[in-house]
């Protein structure tokens, strides 16, 4: 294998000669054969060559059209000369009622289908006003779209797994008109979409990938030309990176002059061309130590969908194995952390890879941020990277269109319908539909879950009858003889205004969170589960199990469940203030005052410490972050989302071996390495949000120098030089006592010790915030307390254990804990403090 010659860019004579032998070499060597290859143009009446591909007449055999009315459209060339494919769009076939266009399918499996859209005026027909529904018999592609830029055309590209004889593509008018110009159905290997990827929130495995439907919203060539589909060895259209690039400064484009090779088992040709592999875009400044940067692309995509995003890589930058490492992100989630394509080529370079990432629909946001930095954690290596190509594809979610319009289609239609029918007809149009909505709401309700289906606490089935009801609900049986209401449907409905969207109070991994009040007019949370979500039925019971025998005033408490028609959905206490998070940053809700942000942590620290050693087994909680932490109208914290917790190991165990799943930025790095679970995996995360909680910044922020990408590395750097301080969120770093900040940042470097056995436990957590507190209000200066995990040499006051059970014992005869937990801490640590305060300040 020859290396490769350098890192110099080309001129652009040699890049143009490199670019033909890529396209040549691409197309000849890699040899697909499609089962099913199916090109028309719409509206023409003879078949019509565009590059090296011939598009079929419309309505020629075998394909079969079926419409009311024959409407094959024309334009003049010079209005679409402009265009790429312009040949495609001068002709088009129009649909004034429900039609649609039959292929046979040769060989089930995936296939891309292709639609070609470009609105002219013909004869009275404007096609720029037409709003329609493209769906096929199992998905449904386009709803009420109506084409937003009417002086472009639009090509859209699904990937489906089709698993009928026939491919039945329908067109349905909204307004009384519908269009299409091109239309592709083209077989493709059915290994081309892989069954399963990582997802980056929270870190676990996304599977069933191979049969869902995909959409392609972007495929960029990154340092290459544009590709053409006579260029691709599976006819695909890649544009270039530079309108993406938010940082072009940075980069640099390179080609590579030799040969790509291909692991077995791996890329192939098929998966994306010669040309892609063969270039990338590269880190500018890889001749340097300092590069405190990252080299991003911004996409605009549409926020509620959940996005499967493949990375093209092959490193043709390199002279030598194992020199390039460097970090992915995916909307402000790490992807990758010091990824060495060494490794995973096979120890060859210049070798073709790929991965792939889903971005959950409950992070992605309508701009979606794509980085490559260099390796934050790794010393003695040059700050670089590349990307060589990128792919996204929007991922389906329960049936819901891929891409919908603005709506009020179904209104236009009655008034049409109203207007050719008169009064009468309507109503019986009407009556029909109020028929077919009564049959099929019984249909509905006679089904059962295929993949969430009743489960028993206990042996009692969710599903069996109570022993007694309140207003829709059913008590039921719970662990350890508790009880919790089961909730019908419908009550749920009524309580959230039908599940209104603009009653959303949060989204997470198990679906969205509405702000609801039942008919006794209590607040409640209902957190309705998603059926596309990776989270499921083993979340939803883990949250109820651990909740029905769960009570602590700093654990959010469940008020009931609901699993009727294939729903999962769970009704929690109403946290008024919201999220921990909110009030750090990126909401509109109040900032905290420093005070307030450690009385915050102390109660989630409560909470967490009773997970711990509340029960014989530890229940380890597995997604500690300021989103989890609750605040109710009078900021007391509660800590929330139980749906990743697990059990902790036996007694004559230290860990709990199990796949790794958690956030991002607040995962404990040995568990991530070892997958091996303790509570200290708990801990660790919950030093990340101490520091979140002094900052007010995310855990992960790719768009800052990379020095500053991490939270926890970056703070810990600030700590160990003493200058902690520097960091601190502006709007309270003037109020913070330097004692209290001195000790709360001690407190923070344990809790992010690499290793698990250097952790404190959360009750040492616990004390140490408690004392935090107390230096914040004492009234003299406080000398230095030597012991992270207890404090050492206590004064005469507080040293004999008997002050404590003292304490203790006088505030439960006066009655001042009548919580389930029997938590006296608020206030005997409170003494304890003021005492060991008052002695150290003489």
């Amino acid at each position: 294998m020859m290396a490769p010659t350098g890192r110099k860019r080309p001129p652009a004579a040699t890049t143009f000669i490199l670019i033909c032998i890529f396209s040549s070499f691409s197309v000849c060597k890699a040899q697909f054969k499609p089962a099913d290859s199916y090109l028309v143009d719409c509206g023409s009446s003879k078949s019509t060559t565009v590059g090296q591909r011939t598009f079929t007449s419309d309505g020629a055999s075998p394909v079969k059209v079926s419409t009311s009315q024959e409407i094959l459209a024309g334009t003049s060339a010079n209005g679409v000369a402009s265009f790429d494919n312009s040949a495609l769009y001068q002709t088009a076939r129009i649909f004034t009622s429900p039609s649609s266009y039959t292929f046979p399918i040769q060989k089930q499996g995936r296939h891309f289908v292709r639609l070609y859209f470009f609105p002219f005026t013909y004869q009275s027909y404007d096609l720029s006003l037409a709003k329609f529904t493209v769906s096929t018999q199992d998905v449904l592609l386009l709803s009420d779209f109506q084409q937003p830029d009417k002086t472009a055309p639009l090509f859209k590209e699904y990937s489906l797994n089709i698993t009928h004889d026939t491919l039945v593509i329908s067109f349905k008018p909204s307004n009384g008109i519908a269009f299409i110009n091109a239309i592709e159905v083209v077989s493709v290997p059915d290994d081309l979409i892989v069954d399963t990827a990582q997802m980056v929130n929270p870190v676990q495995q996304y599977s069933g990938l191979s049969t869902q439907p995909l959409e392609t919203v972007y495929r960029v060539n990154m340092g290459g030309p544009k590709v053409t589909p006579d260029n691709d060895t599976l006819s695909r259209a890649w544009v270039t990176d530079q309108k993406y690039l938010l940082n072009p400064a940075v980069t640099k484009k390179v080609t590579f002059g030799n040969t790509v090779n291909y692991k077995k088992g791996g890329a192939t040709q098929l998966t994306a061309p010669d040309i892609v592999y063969g270039t990338a875009t590269e880190l500018a400044a890889s001749n340097t130590s300092n590069a405190l940067f990252n080299m991003t692309w911004q996409f605009d995509v549409d926020a509620g969908f959940s996005y499967l995003i493949r990375f093209h890589f092959c490193d043709i930058v390199s002279k030598a194995l194992n020199s390039l490492y460097f970090n992915v992100y995916v909307g402000g989630f790490s992807a990758q952390n010091d990824l060495d394509l060494s490794i995973m080529s096979g120890n060859q370079l210049a070798t073709a890879i790929y991965i792939d990432v889903v971005l959950s629909s409950n992070d992605a946001s309508s701009k979606l941020g794509i980085s490559i930095g260099p390796s934050t954690t790794l010393n003695n290596i040059l700050p670089d990277g590349i990307l060589n190509g990128l792919e996204v594809m929007k991922i389906s979610t329960g049936g819901s269109a891929f891409t919908v319009g603005s709506g009020g289609g179904n209104k236009n239609l009655g008034v049409i319908l109203g207007a050719v029918l008169g009064g009468v007809g309507l109503l019986i149009i009407i009556v029909v539909l109020l028929v077919l909505l009564c049959r099929k709401k019984k249909t509905l309700e006679k089904q059962h879950s295929k993949t969430w289906m009743p489960f028993s606490i206990n042996g009692l089935t969710s599903l069996s009858t109570g022993s007694r009801t309140s207003y829709g609900t059913t008590l039921t049986s719970g662990l350890n003889g508790s009880y919790g209401y089961r909730f019908a449907f419908s009550v749920l409905q009524e309580a959230t205004n039908n599940f209104d969207e603009n009653w959303v109070i949060g989204v997470g991994g198990f679906g969205k969170v509405y702000k609801g009040a039942l008919r006794d007019e209590t607040k409640v949370a209902v957190k309705r589960g998603n059926p596309k979500s990776q989270q499921g039925l083993n979340e939803f019971r883990t949250e109820i199990e651990l909740l029905s025998r769960l009570r602590h005033r700093h654990l959010v408490s469940l008020i009931g469940y609901c699993d009727e028609r294939n729903e999962m959905i769970l009704v929690y206490e109403y946290m008024e203030k919201g999220t921990l998070k909110g009030h750090l940053y990126g909401s509109d809700n109040p900032s905290l005052n420093w005070k307030q942000r450690l009385e915050v942590c102390i109660g989630a620290a409560r909470g967490l410490h009773y997970l711990h050693t509340g029960s014989a087994k530890a229940i380890i909680h597995r997604d500690v972050k300021s989103a989890n932490i609750l605040l109710d109208e009078n900021l007391l914290a509660k800590v929330a989302d139980f749906g990743l917790s697990k059990t902790g190991p036996e007694l004559d165990q230290t860990h709990v071996s199990t796949a790794v799943k958690g956030s991002f930025g607040y995962l404990d790095p040995e568990y991530f390495r070892r997958q091996q679970l303790t509570e200290k995996s708990d801990v660790y995360s919950f030093g990340v949000v101490l520091l979140e909680v002094l900052c007010a910044r995310p855990v992960i922020d790719p768009t800052l120098p990379r020095e500053m990408v991490n939270l926890a590395e970056w703070g810990m750097k600030w700590q160990k030089r003493g200058e902690l301080h520097q960091i601190v969120d502006q709007r309270i770093s003037g109020t913070i006592r330097p004692d209290s900040l001195r000790k709360f940042g001690e407190t923070v470097e344990k809790c992010l010790a690499d290793y698990g056995v250097e952790r404190p436990s959360m009750g040492d957590v616990l004390w140490n915030l408690e004392y935090v507190l107390q230096l914040q209000d004492a009234d003299s200066t406080v000398s230095d307390v030597n012991s992270m995990n207890r404090i050492v040499e206590l004064p005469s006051q507080v040293q004999n254990v008997g002050a404590l059970e003292s304490i203790s014992v006088t505030m439960a005869e006066a009655g001042a804990s009548n919580e389930p937990d029997h938590d006296l801490s608020d206030v005997s640590m409170s003494r304890v403090f003021s005492q060991l305060i008052k002695a150290e300040g003489r």
